[in-house]
């Protein structure tokens, strides 16, 4: 791992952070009392978390974490849960947020549940400087910000789902950047439960694990938390979409580096000699199927992905990601990269094309479909809330999906948010405080 030392690693103080958030937290605050009764306490905690920034670096991803900044949001929620009483509340070098809630009186011999969400927010869209605001959605298309004088906006043609949501305030950034509702929504109701909690211990929990993660968007995720010392016999990450979603299944996942070598030569004199490296990634990429990428594919359809890519004459270098829930798809995509590369090389008569295959996570139902109870016991949650459980696959994964091969079980629930990973990202407002009480009837059923 690379160095963990202060100075490189630990980002701004708590108490700077805070300071620097409080006055525009208080104004957007002041908004949205302008238009309702109540200002919940889950929305103060998101309003204030997604303003600090967390992105991710894939480009270091041999150190965790992979961004200092991650111990900015890691230092000030540790501080809030020892505010709230865990008094063990601790960032680890790694910027994991690790603390426990004692149970609630009977319930001190159940086994302990954990709660988890993450830390860091992808880089695939700008994430830094976010600037929350609530639009109050009265139909059509929602319109988040404007940039350089055009609207940025989702239409109810791309997301249908937005015509249920009519009258309802929403989260958004202000078009410049992504949201962070992708995981902040979930930290902010996992800590308003706490919040709860501290506020009237007699609410029925057993002890409770809580753990927020660094880097989770480039598959790091929970690989460093120590799960004896976690002490949990079961566990939720809160990193899923729109409310009521219960996801048991995920991806198995790759990631394939793909190098093609060129030889440049005059252009004028390149007939026989010259190799193009930037052609020979195009003439690789034209061998994996066309209809089996994301943007064609939905449900348990597995998918290849470009990620990006790099080329000159000389060098090309294209990173993809492969997916599929079936194991044997999923081995066959991979196999089909590699013939894919060796295809093209018999045909230049050398080596010029390599592949390097980088194994991400497995589908987490090899080992959730062993523990029913807790698909079961988080419907049960979701009904005694009115909301209707989707149990869906998810087409991702979670760091419930390491976290249940390393052997702590580990489904995915919903945080309310839409349109993850771009500028058009919002979370309803009754979303963040429908998964708070969720939450809550969830830990009461295992107490």
């Amino acid at each position: 791992m690379a160095d963990s030392t202060p100075s490189k690693r630990r980002g701004m103080p708590w108490h700077t952070v805070l300071e620097f958030l409080l006055h525009t937290t208080t104004k957007i605050g002041a908004v949205f009392m302008e238009n309702t009764t109540t200002s919940p306490d889950v929305l103060e905690r998101f309003l204030r978390y997604v303003q600090i920034n967390t992105q991710s670096e894939d480009a270091n991803c041999d150190q965790v974490p992979s961004s200092a900044v991650q111990f900015d949001l890691a230092n000030v929620l540790a501080e809030e849960l020892r505010e709230l009483g865990a008094e063990d509340a601790h960032v680890t070098e790694h910027a994991y947020v690790c603390a426990h809630i004692p149970a609630s009186a009977g319930a001190e011999d159940k086994p302990a549940l954990g709660l988890i969400a993450h830390l860091d927010t992808t880089e695939v869209a700008p994430g830094a400087g976010v600037k929350p605001h609530i639009v109050h959605y009265e139909g059509g298309d929602l319109v988040c910000g404007t940039v350089d004088g055009k609207p940025v906006a989702m239409s109810t043609a791309k997301l249908p789902a937005l015509n249920d949501l009519a009258g309802e305030d929403l989260v958004c950034s202000d078009g410049t950047t992504l949201l962070g509702a992708d995981d902040k929504a979930g930290v902010a109701e996992i800590m308003s439960l706490v919040a709860r909690i501290a506020q009237d211990p007699s609410l029925p929990h057993p002890a409770l694990g809580i753990c927020f993660c660094p880097d989770e968007e480039i598959g790091h995720g929970a690989e460093l938390l120590d799960i004896d010392t976690f002490g949990c016999k079961y566990a939720y990450t809160v990193d899923g979409g729109p409310i009521g979603e219960l996801e048991w299944e995920c991806f198995n996942a790759a990631e394939a580096t793909v190098r093609f070598e060129g030889q440049s030569i005059h252009p004028g004199d390149a007939k026989g000699r010259m190799v193009n490296a930037g052609n020979l990634f195009c003439d690789f990429n034209a061998l994996l199927p066309y209809v089996q990428r994301p943007e064609y594919t939905e449900g348990y359809e597995g998918f290849y992905h470009l990620e990006g890519v790099s080329a000159t004459v000389d060098h090309a270098t294209a990173r993809y990601i492969v997916r599929d829930h079936d194991a044997a798809k999923f081995q066959q995509k991979l196999d089909l990269v590699d013939a894919a590369a060796s295809m093209l090389n018999q045909r230049l008569g050398e080596e010029r094309v390599t592949v390097e295959i980088k194994q991400q996570y497995r589908n987490m139902a090899e080992i959730v479909r062993d523990y029913p109870e807790l698909i079961d016991v988080a419907k049960e949650a979701y009904l005694a809330c009115g909301v209707e459980p989707q149990v869906l696959p998810i087409r991702g994964g979670t760091d419930g999906a390491q976290l249940s091969f390393r052997g702590l079980p580990c489904p995915n629930l919903s945080t309310g948010g839409y349109c993850y990973h771009g500028v058009n990202e919002f979370v309803p407002v009754s979303s963040l405080v429908k998964m708070t009480d969720v939450l809550q009837e969830l830990v009461a059923r295992f107490a």
